[in-house]
């Protein structure tokens, strides 16, 4: 029997996400002084400011970049709702956000700065329909295959020149790839994990 997904109403799914929202707000209250210091800096990384792999990924270029990407969180949400612990929730957050930016750093050299949580959503994203996935949701599937389509779109393409003028700057297209790819070898390392847990040694009885 497969378990019930929470509602989208339920305060346990929403709370990890409004606690990234206000954090990745008050950055961006901080001024352009904050952003510099945590944002993706190619030169400063290779001189040992390492932080900035996890913290580019919550701030942004201005308002309307934010607003754009908490849009984002609360679709995520609305379509994936899961009810997790905040070590989960931390494990998830990290994991995808150095995984796309080693993924920036090693794979997109010609990539000097990165600000933004998109690519962290869309790790995000892809761990949540993928669970929805495997219990053959025709939806999940669906949405599945339009992740996939919109970010070959965009390395190909390029995102719509509109979508930038918005958000204030280039849109790296790279970074949602890594996001997905990061997200995709947690859920693997997970299952395994999971299912080794649950085949674990039997006891035997008298």
């Amino acid at each position: 029997m497969i378990a019930a997904e929470p509602a989208p109403s339920s305060p346990a799914v929403w709370a990890p996400l409004a606690v990234l929202a206000v954090f990745s707000t008050a950055l961006l209250l901080g001024g352009d002084g904050v952003q510099h210091v945590l944002r993706f800096d190619r030169a400063a990384i290779a001189q040992g400011e390492w932080w900035r792999m996890l913290s580019d990924n919550f701030v942004h270029l201005g308002g309307w970049h934010l607003f754009l990407n908490l849009l984002s969180l609360v679709l995520l949400v609305l379509l994936c709702p899961e009810v997790l612990s905040p070590l989960e929730w931390c494990r998830r957050v990290v994991v995808i956000g150095i995984g796309m930016s080693l993924g920036l750093y090693w794979f997109v050299p010609q990539l000097a700065t990165y600000v933004g949580l998109s690519g962290l959503i869309y790790g995000l994203f892809a761990l949540g329909l993928g669970r929805q996935a495997l219990r053959r949701d025709k939806i999940a599937l669906a949405a599945c295959v339009f992740l996939a389509a919109r970010i070959g779109w965009e390395l190909i393409v390029g995102a719509p020149a509109s979508e930038q003028r918005l958000v204030g700057g280039s849109i790296v297209g790279e970074s949602h790839l890594y996001g997905v790819i990061s997200a995709l070898i947690y859920g693997a390392v997970a299952l395994v994990f999971a299912r080794y847990r649950n085949a674990g040694p039997q006891r035997g009885g008298i």
